[in-house]
């Protein structure tokens, strides 16, 4: 069984490289951290480091680790969060000895020599105190500081338990977590924090945004309105979930333009749309997902495939 496997590699091994997704959300760092945090807890003399490009917004999670080449020698390496290998942060991944992947999304690519992936969790967080649970009595101590990553990770990926992701065994998960005595207010407060150009940005959104009779809604988010704003790309991701308080907003889609790329964001409240993020170099779960288009007139084709799959579900 993979989680056997896993819990032996970890054991076995007394280098490990945790890695995680690109543009990495509360989730991929806290699977990745939360994973590192549990193996120092519970195998004090081994060397375990967490790398990948820092994400200033989730400094109050972690910061990650200078790794060097060589120290892929020898080493197992994790990737936490990441369907698929083009998004795995530091695509050094594949220089270790062993590779393993945690994954909670809809498989993407077959990596690694072990995989688990599971997509009935609602978090690869989920995954990984579901790992603890169970080994926690022959390998595995959980600390404060893991478990808070974990738990953060959860209710990031959850929508503070809000999604239908969530189970009765997310539930029971986050009750265990909390009885850990890290600061959950502070938690909360660093997660849900808004800065004020960003809320001004979201008053922008609410202005500009499009919804048509079948609940299909759309926002695009040019560079130059970033730029007016002095708001990055990564930063726009706090206002993905906006649309979805509107009445009558079945499924939505933000675009948010880059340097050469237009980032697709997709949620939705009852169609599918990971079907439309595959059709666009992307991919995710059934209600949220993430593609890429080359131009403003393939957002448009994307709005079209968005504007059916509501009509769809609407009838």
């Amino acid at each position: 069984m993979s989680i056997k496997a896993i819990a032996e590699a970890i054991k076995k091994y007394p280098k490990i490289i945790i890695h995680r997704h690109v543009r990495p959300d509360p989730d991929a760092y806290g699977s990745q951290a939360g994973l590192a945090e549990m193996i120092k807890a519970s195998f004090p003399d081994k060397n375990i480091l967490i790398t990948g490009e820092e994400e200033p917004s989730l400094h109050f999670f972690a910061r990650m680790d200078s790794v060097p080449d060589e120290a892929y020698q020898g080493a197992l390496v994790i990737v936490c969060d990441t369907a698929n290998q083009a998004r795995i942060d530091d695509q050094r991944y594949k220089d270790g000895d062993l590779l393993i992947k945690i994954d909670h999304h809809p498989e993407v690519d077959r990596y690694g020599d072990i995989q688990w992936v599971d997509t009935s969790a609602s978090s690869t967080c989920e995954m990984i105190y579901h790992l603890y649970t169970q080994w926690n009595e022959e390998l595995f101590t959980l600390n404060e500081q893991a478990a808070r990553l974990i738990y953060g990770g959860i209710v990031g990926d959850t929508g503070r338990f809000l999604f239908p992701s969530t189970t009765h065994r997310t539930l029971t998960y986050a009750a265990e977590l909390v009885n850990y005595e890290f600061d959950r207010p502070a938690l909360y407060n660093e997660l849900y924090k808004t800065p004020v150009k960003v809320a001004k940005l979201k008053g922008y959104v609410l202005q500009n945004f499009t919804v048509t009779k079948a609940g299909c809604s759309t926002v695009a988010l040019p560079k130059r309105v970033l730029e007016d704003f002095e708001v990055t790309a990564s930063e726009t991701s706090m206002l993905v979930g906006l649309l979805g308080d509107i009445e009558g907003v079945m499924a939505w889609a933000f675009f948010v333009e880059e340097d050469n790329i237009i980032r697709v964001r997709l949620r939705s409240k009852g169609p599918v749309i990971n079907e439309i993020a595959a059709n666009h170099d992307g991919g995710g779960h059934p209600m949220a997902a993430g593609a890429s288009a080359s131009s403003w007139e393939e957002t448009e084709e994307i709005s079209r495939e968005l504007e059916e799959v509501c009509m769809n579900y609407k009838n």
